[in-house]
């Protein structure tokens, strides 16, 4: 009975090979960790833009129910003087709100002009039609025969881009 009994065993065996799938609990918690880290130095990287763009796009709203409500306020009482001094205002204050003041209060004619080319309006401000934003202020005559047209759609197209 016990030479039975040993004949039935089987011989020695390996296990059997160890699955990858599904992964122990550790490497899910690698995973987990990877993507948190990969979806930090994302957000660190857009920095600014992802952190600010609810703020960005409410001002850039603002600004243009602005423009659209002085273009109006231009049509009603044909005061161009008025309205490019709004404008010029408009811009400044815009400016503020997305660039550190020390960067954008104390500038004034020139170097306001060039702020504005370096930050979206390529050129028009110092060498084209927006060169009356500040001229206008000292040249009644100039801001009366101006074509506001122009000035009106780079003010807007520079309020687009922020």
């Amino acid at each position: 009975m016990t030479a039975d009994a040993l004949a039935e065993l089987r011989d020695w065996h390996l296990p059997d090979p160890v699955s990858w799938w599904p992964p122990a609990f550790g490497w899910w918690l690698v995973v987990v960790v990877v993507l948190i880290l990969i979806a930090l130095i994302v957000a660190r990287s857009r920095g600014w833009q992802w952190q600010h763009w609810p703020r960005r796009t409410m001002l850039q709203r603002a600004a243009r129910r602005e423009l659209a409500q002085l273009q109006r306020e231009l049509e009603a009482s044909g005061d161009r003087r008025r309205y490019l001094a709004a404008i010029s205002r408009l811009l400044r204050r815009l400016a503020l709100a997305q660039y550190p003041a020390a960067q954008v209060a104390g500038l004034t004619g020139e170097a306001w002009l060039a702020f504005l080319d370096a930050t979206g309006g390529a050129g028009a401000f110092s060498d084209g039609v927006g060169r009356v934003l500040i001229e206008a202020a000292y040249r009644p005559d100039l801001a009366d025969n101006c074509d506001i047209e122009p000035v009106a759609a780079l003010v807007e197209r520079w309020v687009k881009l922020r």
